[in-house]
């Protein structure tokens, strides 16, 4: 099967996905509960992974899987071989609070590449792709990334952790980018975030996420002219395009700025007011 077929397949997997959580949602079907103490997790999350496990076991039967809910195994981020990065519900929260931002994100990767990617966001009607060197697109429309070049007139996404008690460092990071950025938004999907990236509706996103959060996005953003990469350098052994610490990914003219201003911020260096034009 070459790589866009396999696009096709990943992308009905995720509308098929897609109907299950908008039918879930207006049948107010599901219940909820709490993952390691802290984290809300759905029965649509798990149903929704096993739908898309199904078919990819039907059509894949022999590629490994790295899915948030049913194959969380983290010693599947050292494979070279094929890999499908599932989450089955991005935006979990928003989700269950009838909240519109929310995606089914399925990436494809080979030798620690990400291939092809999709995010299908259900209540939005949007459907985001692309495949390794050729483009990114929504809805079938070719995209492209913010033509931003100063901090001061960009929009900047970010998210936070679960646990309470792992939010106090990033605040430091949130007060730099409200100082010197247009504003800020929060808007609980890692996956769509950087699509909104990638069409240029944000200038910018940074944070730290699970590989199924942002792989499809990633390559996405990547594709649309994004650039991507991290805060800080990757661990030995890790395949950088599935190490999620300190993602930064926005338009090419800020990437510099916005990397050196966050990093001024993690070391409490950061002097409020300091403008960047």
């Amino acid at each position: 099967m070459d790589l866009s077929q396999r696009l096709a397949r990943a992308q009905a997997l995720a509308e098929e996905a897609g109907e299950m959580i908008i039918a879930a949602r207006r049948d107010h079907g599901f219940s909820t509960r709490l993952k390691h103490g802290h984290e809300l997790v759905t029965d649509v999350d798990l149903a929704v992974d096993k739908r898309i496990r199904d078919g990819l076991d039907r059509d894949f039967p022999d590629e490994a899987r790295l899915t948030e809910e049913l194959t969380p195994d983290h010693e599947a981020l050292e494979t070279d071989g094929p890999l499908w990065v599932v989450d089955p519900i991005d935006g979990t929260v928003n989700f269950a609070h009838g909240l519109a931002h929310v995606a089914v994100s399925i990436a494809w990767m080979e030798h620690g590449k990400a291939r092809l990617g999709v995010v299908h966001a259900p209540f939005l009607g949007q459907t985001f792709t692309a495949m390794r060197g050729q483009g990114a697109y929504l809805n079938g429309q070719r995209i492209e990334a913010s033509r931003a070049d100063t901090l001061s007139h960009s929009l900047v996404a970010t998210g936070f952790p679960y646990r309470r008690d792992s939010r106090a460092p990033l605040l430091r990071r949130l007060a730099a980018v409200l100082d010197q950025c247009r504003d800020v938004r929060r808007n609980g999907s890692a996956a769509l975030d950087l699509c909104d990236v990638a069409c240029g509706r944000l200038d910018a996103y940074y944070e730290s996420v699970s590989p199924w959060d942002f792989a499809a996005g990633l390559l996405i953003a990547r594709e649309a002219g994004a650039s991507a990469g991290h805060l800080y350098p990757c661990p030995s052994g890790l395949h950088e395009e599935l190490y999620g610490e300190n993602l930064l990914v926005t338009a090419p003219g800020i990437h510099g700025a916005l990397g050196e201003l966050l990093r001024l911020a993690d070391e409490d260096r950061y002097q409020p007011g300091r403008g960047d034009d």
